[in-house]
């Protein structure tokens, strides 16, 4: 047993120093990462639906309706096609998720609150948020430093730089964009021997990361939608049983705490209100 532990945290050692040392970003994996976006935000500018859930055949919207109101969150893994055919990506991966929530009691502007109040993002957001903090604001404009820390089987730090513009289209709904401008992988996070990585040169853990929010008054609260779309390394031969679970199910589960973490917080503040 114990020449077994000892081989498997060898094997583990080596592969996770193999892959962050090959992972380099290329510029033809930007470009189609690019192109992926362009189409992708193509589609949602002609949405006939401002939110997902209204897309859908009535009988399963009504469903669907219904579980958002009882407190589900609601994910869909969604792939942009041009003309049919899917969009390939050399070198990396894009990982595209929409999750949808229900915040009853609610408003937009309570949920415009929450979501720009980013110097407190790490205390909110927290373990995924590790630092946060507001660089600039320009009206509806912000340039956001946002630390992630990502978690499964391996740890890894990266400090990000976001450009976010929120957009009012009336009374009860709004939207956001969200885009990384700049994504190092750190080293030894946390320590004296802390550093950054070159960016585009670390383990390709983390690219891009780019998120789409909608948010509606209606029913009786608000719905909060976020739609993300973010760019990883490929995953090399032999090494899928460790780096593929990360960089496919991190996007996910990230999405998923950012919605359900909201839709508490925003629960409490509602409570606290009355």
């Amino acid at each position: 047993m114990r020449l077994r532990n000892l081989l498997t945290a060898t094997i583990i050692a080596t592969v996770v120093a193999a892959p962050a040392a090959g992972a380099d970003l290329q510029p033809r994996t930007v470009a189609a990462f690019d192109r992926y976006v362009r189409a992708s935000e193509q589609r949602m500018d002609g949405d006939g639906s401002f939110l997902w859930v209204d897309g859908l055949p009535a009988d399963r919207k009504q469903t669907t309706l219904g579980e958002l109101r009882r407190g589900e969150l609601l994910f869909e893994r969604l792939t942009t096609r041009e003309r049919g055919k899917e969009i390939e990506v050399p070198d990396g991966l894009v990982h595209h998720w929409l999750g949808l929530v229900f915040v009853p009691g609610a408003t937009v502007d309570q949920a415009l609150a929450l979501l720009q109040d980013y110097d407190r993002h790490a205390e909110i957001y927290r373990p995924a948020v590790a630092r946060s903090r507001l660089l600039s604001r320009d009206g509806d404009g912000f340039r956001v430093y946002l630390r992630f820390t990502m978690k499964k089987v391996i740890t890894v730090v990266v400090n990000t730089e976001n450009e976010a513009r929120f957009t009012r289209l009336g009374p009860g709904s709004a939207q956001s964009r969200i885009y990384s401008t700049r994504i190092a992988e750190v080293d030894e996070a946390d320590t004296p021997r802390e550093r950054e990585k070159p960016v585009g040169r670390d383990g390709g853990y983390l690219w891009r990361l780019y998120t789409y929010w909608r948010f509606l008054e209606r029913d009786g609260g608000t719905y909060v939608q976020c739609e993300s779309i973010s760019l990883t390394r490929g995953i090399p031969l032999g090494f899928g049983w460790l780096i593929g679970p990360f960089v496919t199910s991190i996007p996910r589960e990230t999405l998923a705490f950012t919605l359900e973490t909201t839709r508490a917080t925003l629960a409490r503040r509602v409570d606290t209100a009355r």
